[in-house]
Formats: structure tokens, C-alpha cells, sequence
């Protein structure tokens, strides 16, 4: 008899993770590897931000809070909604849990039946079918093309949505391609989502503070207001606050779904930890001021690796308009002979030979659901990404 359950045999680890753990192994055997696996800005945590933290702890606050969060930080979370996203939000609206994915997990896990549909579209965050899967749901992938920025247009929407379909999963701007979606664009999504009113929305808008050449920010329930009582809009402090670590992460959505996810969440984690959520108060309701330097820094970091990697032979790679991703094409290379020896036949094997040859970690486009293509994270100096850069330049002119 098998120790793995059923519903775990049907998932596969991360894959972004396992390409970091092998980067870190070969670095501690004394290889020379930069790891641009990794979604994880190279920024400090603010000092306001860790001076709230150290503050809480002087205080005592090192108790059990409320299941998904304390008052003061689901209030600073629906003050947030209101001020830079138009969303008004309740406190029995709003949860609270310890990190991005447990939000999205106990959405599903409180919604989903054996059989019931979710729309991804690829390439998507590697860890959104899985979680479907241990929910009981079925992922429906439905792939976008590079010319559209890789976003899911309308026409692909409606076709992928069945009698079953109980939940669509927007990320904007997105993990792994940095694809951003314009008002409009989202607008039409609503438009063929309002003649469905089955199909929830889960809107991941984890990069919001990352937008790049004046792209505007939009959400789907700020687009569409009668979407509203069925979106869960949520969002998080590691990526723009550089908090990875802390594990905050939230959302606001109807009451009744909320109702679930605390549920669930008083049964599986408990309290996201009290110090962390003392430290996302002052991220969510301190200085702003940071926010534009660094996403300038990264708008420096992005244009700096999409011209590099456009000069490297068989490789292209799209400008996008948010996060710190570039999702580049590595078709050109495929069929080709690495320095190895070995034929180059999919994007795993690019990576692979990649970190072989020349001590350069990325994750290959499968693990996001399109192929062939790879996943660079430009979320560290502009001088490791040069070297990065420089080293996939040779790595492709030496295939041959």
C-alpha cells in the first residue's frame, strides 16, 4: 500500500523551487551558478517596516490572533482596496493568510468538488494547476500565444468554459511571462464572463506595484463592478514590499466565500504569525515613497536582459510591461547540439545544459504549461544579469 494519497499523487513539487534548491546545492559544492530561478526581489524589507515588527514583539503581541488576521491589518488590507483600487471592502470580507498561495489554496479547497473546472491560462504560475488538483478540481489549460502578450483573449475564454466551470484564475501582470492586462482587455473578459454567472473570478494581483513604461494598473472587479460578488481579489506583501519571508498574504472577496476560507483556515494553519501581520500594517498603511525607485530599478534591470537575450543566437524574448519575468522563446535552439553533445529536443534541456555548460539557473517553459520557452527571474543587480546574460549569449552560439 502506497503512503502518498491519491489526491497528492496527482501534483508535482515546484518547479521554480526544485530549480532553486539544485542552484543553491551546486553553489555550496563550490560551483560558479547565478540563479535567476528564484521570485524573490533582491531589496531589503523597509526599515519602518521591520522597526513595526520589532515594536510588536517589545509589546508582547506573540499571542494567537483572529484565525485569518488581526483587526488593525484587515483594516489596513480594505483601506488599501479603497485607495488603489477603487474596491470597497468589509472586514468580515477581508482574509488574511500566511503567504499568497495559502489564499489561493483555501479559496479552492473550500469551493471545489471532485469534477469542478478551472480555467488557467498558460503559462501560469507553476503552482496554480496543482492546487487545484489536491482541491479535487480539474485545471483546464488554455494556452495564449506570444503575439498577444501571452494574455487570454475573450474568443479562447468562451470556449473553455463548460457547464462545470466553477472558477477562471487572471494573474496580472504575470507570473511567469510579466504580461500585464490593459482595462480593455479586461473588459472583455468581463464582458463574456457577465453571460456565464456560474464562473468565479480569482484575480492574482501579487505584482501590482511592478508596472513599467506608465502601464496603468487595473483589477477585474474594479473593470466590472457587477463581477464584484464573485471575485476574490488578492494580493500580498512580499513581491512589492520585499516581505517573501514574512509570509503575508490577502484577499477580499463576497462574505459568503470569506466565511469558507476562515473555516478551512481555523482547521489547516491557523493565524498567520502576529509579528508578520504587525509588520504588513506598516507596509500596507506607511511611506508609499520606495515603491517608484525600485520599480525603476527593475524597468532598468528588464530593458537591460530583453536587449542581451535578443542578441543571443535561437533565443527571443518579448518586452513585458510588469513584474520582474521575461519569458524568453528558445525555439531557435531546439534540435541543436549543446557543447555536451547532447541534442537540445525541448526547454528542459536547454535548462538543463544551460546551468551544465554555464552555471546559469532558469526554469524551462513546461513547467509553466507552454513550451519552448524559459522563465528568467531579473530580480537581482544589474551586473549579475549581465554576467547571466553574457553567459546565455555564449551557451547558445556554442550550440550548434
Amino acid at each position: 500500500m502506497s503512503l502518498e494519497s491519491a489526491a497528492l499523487s496527482r501534483v508535482k513539487p515546484s518547479a521554480t523551487l526544485a530549480v532553486d534548491a539544485k542552484a543553491r546545492a551546486l553553489i555550496a559544492e563550490g560551483r560558479d551558478v547565478i540563479g535567476l530561478a528564484a521570485g524573490q526581489p533582491d531589496f531589503d524589507t523597509p526599515d519602518n517596516i521591520k522597526e513595526a515588527a520589532i515594536k510588536a514583539i517589545r509589546e508582547g503581541k506573540t499571542k494567537y490572533t483572529d484565525v485569518d488576521g488581526t483587526p488593525d491589518l484587515k483594516d489596513a488590507v480594505a483601506a488599501k482596496f479603497k485607495r488603489e483600487n477603487g474596491l470597497d471592502y468589509k472586514r468580515s470580507q477581508i482574509h488574511i493568510a500566511p503567504g499568497g498561495k495559502p489564499v489561493l489554496y483555501n479559496a479552492l479547497v473550500a469551493t471545489l468538488n471532485a469534477g469542478d473546472e478551472v480555467i488557467v491560462p498558460a503559462p501560469y504560475w507553476v503552482s496554480y494547476p496543482d492546487m487545484v488538483l489536491l482541491a479535487g478540481g480539474e485545471p483546464v489549460r488554455v494556452a495564449t500565444a506570444e503575439a498577444d502578450g501571452f494574455k487570454l483573449k475573450p474568443e479562447a475564454l468562451e470556449a473553455a468554459i463548460t457547464p462545470r466551470t466553477k472558477w477562471l484564475i487572471l494573474n496580472s501582470p504575470s507570473n511567469p511571462t510579466g504580461g500585464t492586462y490593459s482595462r480593455a482587455e479586461l473588459r472583455a473578459l468581463a464582458d463574456v464572463l457577465l453571460k456565464h454567472p456560474q464562473v468565479w473570478v480569482m484575480s492574482d494581483d501579487m505584482y501590482e506595484h511592478l508596472l513599467y513604461d506608465g502601464f496603468e494598473f487595473a483589477t477585474i472587479a474594479q473593470v466590472e463592478p457587477k463581477l464584484y460578488e464573485r471575485t476574490l481579489t488578492v494580493n500580498g506583501v512580499s513581491k512589492a514590499y520585499a516581505m517573501t519571508g514574512w509570509r503575508i498574504g490577502y484577499a477580499g472577496g463576497p462574505e459568503p466565500l470569506i466565511t469558507l476560507m476562515r473555516k478551512l483556515e481555523s482547521q489547516s494553519t491557523s493565524n498567520p504569525c502576529s509579528i508578520a501581520q504587525a509588520a504588513a500594517v506598516e507596509a500596507l498603511n506607511g511611506t508609499q515613497e520606495f515603491l517608484a525607485p525600485r520599480a525603476e530599478a527593475f524597468r532598468k534591470r528588464r530593458d537591460l536582459v530583453v536587449s542581451m537575450l535578443n542578441q543571443a543566437s535561437g533565443i527571443t524574448c518579448i518586452k513585458p510591461e510588469g513584474a520582474f519575468y521575461v519569458y524568453p522563446s528558445c525555439a531557435g535552439l531546439i534540435g541543436k547540439t549543446a557543447p555536451s553533445g547532447k541534442v537540445i529536443e525541448t526547454d528542459a534541456d536547454f535548462a538543463g545544459e544551460l546551468l551544465d555548460a554555464e552555471g546559469v539557473a532558469v526554469v524551462h517553459g513546461a513547467a509553466f504549461g507552454l513550451s519552448p520557452y524559459f522563465r528568467i527571474s531579473y530580480a537581482t543587480s544589474e551586473k549579475v544579469l549581465e554576467e547571466a546574460c553574457s553567459r546565455i549569449q555564449r551557451f547558445a552560439a556554442n550550440c550548434k
